[in-house]
């Protein structure tokens, strides 16, 4: 008769290896074995279909300019068919957000936003974006990853078995660290990859690494921007691309590849293709003026304090002040025709201990507010929580989020942005064009700071500027040269 315990790991041990069975592959681009946990090519492509329409929605449509969407899939499908995977149906899209990023999904879908588009200089960076996700692809870093996950599921259930339930879960929680994102090997690989594919095109392969310096200097703007000038790491791309450009010069000669001559860069042919592209946000999220933001689709207006700078995404609007102090604003729909007291109370402030609650009217509109004390892992907070009553479907709500001994003096501004807060006309609503990139010759006599003066913003014009177009502060401009610069 086997002993219990021994019965137990004989069992753990066999759950251990099933995933083992029959789970490898060959990576097309590498030769490597990996586990992939079973999951085929074809399984990849049907994962990645499934995703695409998710990841649209998630990052704001693919973006609508014809033509620079079938010059950025021209290229990219140059690209992949001189990878490994040549016969493989990759697809390629422009995502219609400022946000710079660029990632793969399994089965050749591969995004790039317009925000990168933006800050890239020429075809040889963005190309080189490009091949690095199309790296991914080809060596199955998904799949691999999938047959990780399949692997610490396997060993949680071992776990659980020889250990006990408690033991699997933390197993389980570590394995969710592990996994997430792609390795450092990895994103090596894919450099290393892409360095390969960028030279069978033609194109320079150090472009990945003067690609590399661009993303750090918009991280650190980026931080500057949000007053958090330390946390550069926050903001960048690189946080889920751990690279160096020490790393991309190692995949250069790790790729070993025949130096390209006369390496194609294609910059004029690349600012033509972005010259007019929507810059920031899209008018139909609402844009960002300054201190005000304005949504000329749906028809409001607001304009936070001095000290305080907007931060627009798809899901809220909100803006950091002094010490920790934040407005939250966003949008719920309205589906009864009860008060906006009411609907403080009993809707979305119900958990809440609320006190002082009141009915206001703002500019026209009947509105509730209330206020309460909460505590969060970064110390205790006052709130203050105002619900408008804009229309048939739509009630607008501001959270402002104050450290207790900040309260009393932000008041009056934070009340000043309450009663800002007004419908915007369709005379008016035209006053908030959309920002565009827009190319600019150097002219005798021009400086950097002299351009920079010409783009909208209320700050940081110069280094905006500078990050843009890839210069250094002190660099100088020659009379016709052509540099990037945002107007309406």
């Amino acid at each position: 008769m086997i002993p219990p315990l021994l019965k137990r790991l004989l069992l753990g041990a066999a759950l251990l290896a099933l995933p083992l069975l029959g789970g490898c592959a060959t990576a097309p681009a590498t030769g490597k074995t990996i586990f992939t946990g079973g999951m085929s090519e074809d399984a990849e492509a049907e994962l990645g279909f499934r995703e695409h329409d998710k990841i649209l929605k998630q990052f704001g449509g693919a973006y609508n300019d014809p033509a620079l969407t079938a010059y950025i899939e021209s290229l990219g499908k140059l690209l992949a068919k001189t990878s490994e995977m040549a016969d493989r149906e990759f697809t390629f899209t422009v995502l219609d957000t400022p946000v710079v990023n660029a990632f793969a999904l399994p089965g050749g879908y591969v995004y790039i936003t317009r925000g990168l588009l933006a800050l890239a200089e020429n075809e040889a960076e963005v190309a080189g974006v490009l091949a690095h996700e199309i790296g991914h692809v080809t060596a199955r870093h998904a799949a691999e990853r999938y047959g990780d996950a399949v692997t610490a599921t396997a060993l949680n259930l071992g776990v659980a078995i020889l250990l006990g339930g408690q033991a699997a879960r933390a197993t389980g929680g570590l394995s969710q660290i592990v996994l997430r994102g792609f390795s450092r090997d990895q994103e090596f690989e894919a450099d290393t990859l892409g360095v390969r594919y960028l030279s069978r095109t033609g194109h320079d392969p150090q472009a990945m690494a003067t690609f590399l310096s661009k993303l750090q200097a918009h991280s650190r703007l980026q931080a500057t921007l949000a007053g958090r000038p330390d946390a550069a790491d926050e903001f960048s791309l690189l946080q889920t691309h751990p690279r160096t450009a020490d790393r991309v010069e190692q995949a250069i000669q790790q790729a070993a590849i025949t130096q390209v001559r006369d390496p194609e860069v294609a910059r004029d042919i690349y600012l033509r293709k972005i010259d007019g592209m929507l810059y920031g946000d899209n008018p139909e999220q609402g844009m960002i003026r300054g201190r005000r933001f304005a949504h000329p689709k749906l028809g409001f207006v607001f304009e936070v304090p001095e000290g305080f700078r907007l931060f627009n995404s798809a899901r809220a609007v909100t803006a950091r002040g002094p010490e920790g102090a934040a407005i939250v604003f966003d949008g719920a729909p309205k589906k009864d025709g009860r008060s906006m007291n009411s609907y403080l109370t009993e809707t979305w402030a119900k958990s809440l201990a609320l006190r002082d609650v009141e009915t206001i009217r703002i500019n026209g509109l009947e509105a509730a507010t209330g206020q309460a004390q909460v505590n969060t892992r970064r110390g205790r907070f006052d709130v203050r929580l105002v619900a408008i009553d804009f229309d048939a479907k739509s009630i607008y709500r501001f959270i402002f989020i104050t450290p207790p001994n900040r309260t009393a003096g932000l008041a009056r501004g934070l009340r000043e942005t309450t009663y800002s807060f007004r419908r915007l006309g369709e005379a008016e609503a035209k006053e908030y064009p959309p920002l565009r990139l827009r190319l600019y010759k150097v002219r005798q006599g021009d400086t950097a700071a002299s351009i920079a003066e010409r783009m909208p913003f209320e700050d940081f014009q110069l280094d905006r500027f500078l990050v843009l177009n890839g210069l250094a502060n002190g660099n100088a401009l020659r009379a016709g040269q052509t540099v990037k610069i945002v107007s309406e």
